[in-house]
């Protein structure tokens, strides 16, 4: 198995994180990515760098007003006065607003909330390392699309942005860039598993209308976790789209077998999909190691859901999500692709 990665992918290195009123250390730290590399080498992975992104790969899930963002809003804030060390934003577009006639503003200010759901920090490297990440997950999908499996180190992870919003340590969405490029390069039907401990509301949103992508995810009930206002099961889609949505909640503290038990309801609503390939968003945050735990999944949890997910026979392009425990991460990973030969 090929893992993809790209050494850019270190420096973005954002500091602010707002927890429950408090500013903490980021959590999202390049130390993670060195420690799933190491991981990769022990395993023997073949470690490949995927070169340059395509921009029309990109361009296949965000639109050019938002790449132009993440591309240019550093320069727009360095040139402010007074500006601070990272980019969060300050005020984001109430329902109200736009309502009543609000659009986007001309000001960095303003194009900071409205490209961002919360308060994300983005720092001047953030655009050059989510590019790697994008190339490394577009690598990984050409490698299912031959009929082999891949592992894409994606970090920044990306499954919490949207078409043209970020949010939650995630800037481009890798898993949804992925399965565009598995349908551009010949599947009919693609489905994108996510099993981090947080609901995929990017790509939820950026495939709510498809039918040809069909997207589960399985993760903390938002009702005590993040991002608090979607991933419900009652969320199944819209128009085409209705019915090729399925989210499993689960309550905290869910351990091994409830959650490998909601692994195999999506796995068999994704064979009923007539998925062609598979996109695994690949959170190792459901670990009951991690400093912010909602569930409590073991080792032996993520070994058997690789085995599992394996069984589908379906070519699988792997991309890496969350996951903040550095210890752990570099034992969960090797436990986890034991079941697609890695």
């Amino acid at each position: 198995m090929k893992a993809f990665w790209n050494p850019a992918e270190l420096i973005h290195d954002p500091q602010f994180f707002l927890q429950r009123g408090t500013v903490k250390k980021n959590f999202e730290v390049p130390a993670r990515a060195t420690a799933l590399l190491d991981a990769c080498r022990t395993m023997g992975l073949a470690i490949t760098d995927p070169g340059a992104p395509d921009p029309l790969a990109i361009a296949t899930v965000h639109p050019p007003d938002y790449i132009d963002f993440l591309r240019d809003g550093w320069k727009a804030w360095e040139a402010m006065p007074d500006h601070g060390a990272e980019m969060v934003a300050n005020i984001h577009p109430a329902p109200e607003m736009l309502a009543n006639g609000g659009r986007r503003s001309a000001t960095i200010v303003g194009q900071l909330g409205w490209y961002c759901a919360d308060t994300n920090p983005f720092t001047r490297d953030t655009w050059t390392s989510a590019q790697a990440a994008a190339a490394g997950a577009i690598a990984a999908a050409d490698e299912a699309a031959a009929g082999r499996h891949a592992y894409a180190l994606a970090r920044p992870p990306g499954h919490h942005a949207y078409a043209a919003r970020a949010g939650g340590h995630c800037y481009l969405n890798n898993a949804a860039i992925a399965a565009e490029r598995l349908r551009a390069s010949g599947a009919a039907r693609v489905a994108v598993l996510d099993i981090d401990s947080h609901h995929g509301n990017g790509t939820q949103g950026i495939f709510w209308h498809r039918d040809d992508v069909f997207f589960a995810s399985v993760h903390g009930d938002p009702n005590g976790y993040y991002p608090w206002y979607v991933g419900h099961a009652s969320e199944r889609g819209e128009g085409p789209g209705a019915g090729h949505n399925l989210n499993l909640p689960l309550a905290r503290g869910t351990g091994d077998e409830v959650w490998l038990a909601a692994i195999a309801t999506a796995l068999r609503e994704i064979r009923r999909h007539g998925a062609e390939a598979l996109v695994i968003s690949l959170g190792m945050d459901a670990s009951r190691d991690e400093p912010l735990h909602f569930l409590d999944i073991t080792e032996d949890g993520f070994a058997r859901a690789g085995t599992a997910i394996a069984a589908t026979s379906l070519p699988c392009a792997i991309v890496q999500e969350g996951g903040y425990n550095l210890e752990a991460l570099g034992r969960l990973l090797p436990r986890f692709l034991a079941g697609f030969g890695g």
